[in-house]
């Protein structure tokens, strides 16, 4: 994961071992959905929790263009809130041993990627279901930010982030290059979550620069 990520640990000591741990599972979520924006994770031991089975909870909040997503891995078993489970239930359920940190945040990040994957299928259903995507032209690139500014046919000003910029092509970008893009409404304003260079599209600009090389 390219972005920093923010852990905090609460009512439990920090780990060089944690959070290498949650540094890794954070990274694989790159390669289900590469476009998070921000990843926020909350590690700790609540007091009500500690003779329990799991004592650990770990909360995950993830940000992606259009949705937030969060897990929250369970701390206690739920054997003894079942019909018919007694007092033998629920004395198993303090007893038993203590459940591997480590297996805990697997666990947490492998419900995160079920999460990313489903939200990738609905936005490529999305994209073949709706209208075709607007167009629109590059109209600044700031690089130095890892950003630029779109100039749409109606004539308004649009963010977008690299992020943002579709197979990895932000790179190859230059102004004047006409691209199709979606649409969202951001902290500032509206902002492109989705961009893409027209297909086969080189601007004036461009050819005037390789022309001129």
């Amino acid at each position: 994961m390219i972005l920093p990520i923010q852990i905090t640990y609460r009512h439990i000591d920090h780990t060089e071992e944690a959070e290498q741990c949650i540094r890794e599972e954070a990274a694989k979520l790159d390669k289900y959905f590469p476009r998070i924006m921000s990843c926020r994770v909350l590690l700790e031991m609540p007091h009500r929790h500690r003779a329990m089975g799991n004592p650990f909870q770990l909360r995950i909040d993830l940000g992606v263009p259009g949705r937030a997503i969060a897990v929250k891995h369970p701390t206690v078993q739920s054997v003894a809130r079942r019909p018919g489970a007694g007092r033998k239930s629920k004395q198993a359920e303090v007893e038993s041993p203590p459940k591997d940190l480590h297996g805990t945040i697997r666990e947490a990040f492998k419900s995160a990627k079920r999460q990313l994957q489903d939200y990738a299928r609905e936005i490529r259903r999305d994209v073949k279901t709706h209208a075709p995507l607007p167009r629109a032209v590059v109209a600044r690139l700031v690089p130095e930010e890892d950003c630029g500014f779109l100039a749409t046919l109606d004539g308004r000003e649009i963010y977008f982030h690299r992020k943002s910029v579709l197979n990895d092509a932000y790179r190859r970008l230059c102004v004047g290059d006409q691209v199709i893009f979606a649409e969202e409404q951001g902290e500032k304003g509206p902002q492109a979550s989705t961009v893409k260079l027209a297909a086969r599209h080189l601007a004036p600009t461009r050819e005037r620069k390789q022309s001129g090389a």
